[in-house]
């Protein structure tokens, strides 16, 4: 080659392709030994050059290759937070441990190091022992822990990290910030390798997403709603004085009729209400009953899943008992002209509402789920009403082939639904035949159809009974006709008893009984 002959230029580093099938996930310390936190002697002590937000180790090859998979890259992680948060700890403990017990927890730490030392620090305190360099030294040597947490040179190093402990509540909350992030990213890693090894029906998948990361924001609400025992009190004087200046207003929603609110205080967030019953007593008539209350009356959005009934004739059903007029003539085509201006009033008060009909067959317990937490997100929803639970299925392949286990996982489904949205859950559902054998057709708790479950998880369980359906003689049923009574079986937090109802056929109404002209 001619002297003068340039060099021949390097050409950039290239990684080799990336397989499609090749997830592009973060490792966590388990995957790697390079992500696993080191002992407390290897740590970089707080300089005037390092920040409290550290940034991830230097490394010479993802910084020579920007495009590089950075697989390799270290959880977020704050160790320097970490250690002030134990030094503050170790420095004034009468001052902060007390509040390291309400707001951390050993899982929030990202060295193991720290995580022990966190955990000793708790029994110390927990057992009235006095808390310093020299009893946490000798309690790490009883335990046999001292090498763990990188001998006695590192414990040191911990008292001392902070000049004072003044910052302790700025260092608390950078360390819940990088766990919020593990966290996240956790559960995101976990949805990718699920949906890679295709162990779960993609719907599965889709719902356990949902719900991880639902509950990632529900555990950091919980963090944040906690309070001493003095705040406690005091929010539950207020809620004792507003029921006291309000009396005779129910706490919870209402449902629209009286006698039930009265019973009930309304439904209130977090409650599992069935409305059981036998088939054609009217179940769908009085959950739609007080859908529209809801809906319309109290103008809060409330979701409907109808498994059994289309949209359409729900709708029509609506229209026809909020307008007041005969179903039954409508679908004859006999409807009488002064009811025309009372169904577009209905038509109109019902189309400005915010009421979400979902009619999907069949609909699985985690589909259900996930379109709720939905429309929850969107819509914010206060009321969700199933129609009716016997139609739902399990998708868990356990019970597949048991359908007491399969009623038992969609009822625990749908409680847990309730408290994890905070709203009312009512749930129909059908009873079994025992009430044929008995005189006037009166159900029991116990007939609830295919599990004992169900009694167990509802919070309230409402049987509806006509006494007209079961009368043998034509001057019976006359004597009975229009009547209905609510028996309220189970309350957790309330009184149980019968509740009469006027249930109007022709408009597929039910009514407070007094408020019955005839009556």
């Amino acid at each position: 080659m001619p002297e003068d002959s340039p060099d021949p230029v390097p050409l950039p580093h290239q990684d080799p392709p990336r397989s499609v099938e090749e997830p592009l996930v973060a490792l966590s310390a388990e995957d790697s030994p390079e992500l696993q936190g080191h002992a407390l002697g290897n740590q970089r002590p707080m300089t005037q050059d390092s920040s409290l937000d550290q940034q991830r180790p230097h490394n010479p090859v993802t910084e020579s290759a920007p495009n590089a998979q950075e697989i390799s890259r270290a959880l977020p992680n704050n160790t320097d937070a970490e250690k002030g948060v134990l030094s503050a700890m170790l420095q004034s403990p009468r001052e902060n441990i007390g509040d390291a017990i309400e707001k951390l927890t050993p899982e929030a730490f990202y060295v193991p190091a720290h995580a022990t030392l966190f955990e000793l620090i708790l029994k110390l305190y927990d057992a009235g022992q006095p808390i310093d360099a020299i009893t946490l030294q000798e309690a790490l040597m009883r335990g046999n822990l001292m090498e763990k947490v990188g001998g006695p040179a590192a414990v040191l190093e911990i008292m001392d990290f902070i000049p004072d402990a003044s910052h302790f509540d700025f260092y608390v909350d950078l360390v819940l910030e990088k766990r919020l992030l593990r966290r996240i990213i956790s559960t995101c890693t976990n949805s990718i390798k699920a949906a890679y090894t295709h162990e779960m029906e993609p719907e599965e998948i889709l719902s356990q997403v949902e719900q991880d990361i639902l509950e990632i924001g529900n555990d950091r609400e919980a963090d944040e709603a906690q309070g001493t025992m003095h705040s406690h009190v005091m929010s539950a004087i207020e809620t004792i004085e507003d029921i006291y200046e309000n009396k005779g207003k129910i706490q919870g929603i209402p449902t629209g009729f009286k006698d039930i609110d009265k019973q009930l205080n309304g439904m209130m967030p977090g409650q599992m209400i069935i409305i059981a019953a036998r088939p054609s007593m009217g179940k769908t008539s009085l959950a739609m009953n007080i859908a529209e209350h809801v809906a319309v009356n109290e103008d809060l959005p409330v979701a409907i899943f109808s498994l059994e009934m289309t949209t359409q004739d729900l709708v029509q059903r609506l229209l026809c008992s909020r307008a007041g007029v005969n179903g039954q003539e409508i679908r004859a085509g006999l409807l009488k002209a002064q009811d025309f201006p009372k169904l577009m009033k209905a038509a109109d008060e019902l189309s400005k509402s915010k009421m979400f009909i979902d009619e999907t067959p069949s609909i699985s317990i985690m589909e259900m789920r996930a379109k709720a937490r939905r429309l929850h997100q969107k819509e914010h929803i206060k009321l969700v009403i199933i129609d009716y639970l016997q139609l739902m299925r399990s998708t868990t392949r356990r019970a597949q082939d048991n359908r007491q286990l399969e009623i038992s996982e969609i009822s625990a489904g749908l409680k847990a639904l309730a408290k994890e949205l905070k709203l009312p859950v009512i749930v129909l559902a059908q009873v079994n035949r025992n009430p044929e054998d008995r005189k006037g057709g009166r159900p029991r708790l116990s007939d609830l159809r295919e599990s004992g479950s169900l009694e167990q998880d509802a919070d309230v369980v409402g049987l509806l009974m006509r006494p007209e359906r079961y009368a043998d003689e034509d001057d019976d049923t006359d004597d009975h006709k229009g009547e209905a009574t609510f028996i309220i079986a189970k309350q957790r937090s309330g009184p149980i008893g019968d509740i009469p109802l006027t249930f109007l056929s022709d408009q597929v109404r039910f009514r407070d009984h007094a408020n019955d002209p005839d009556h």
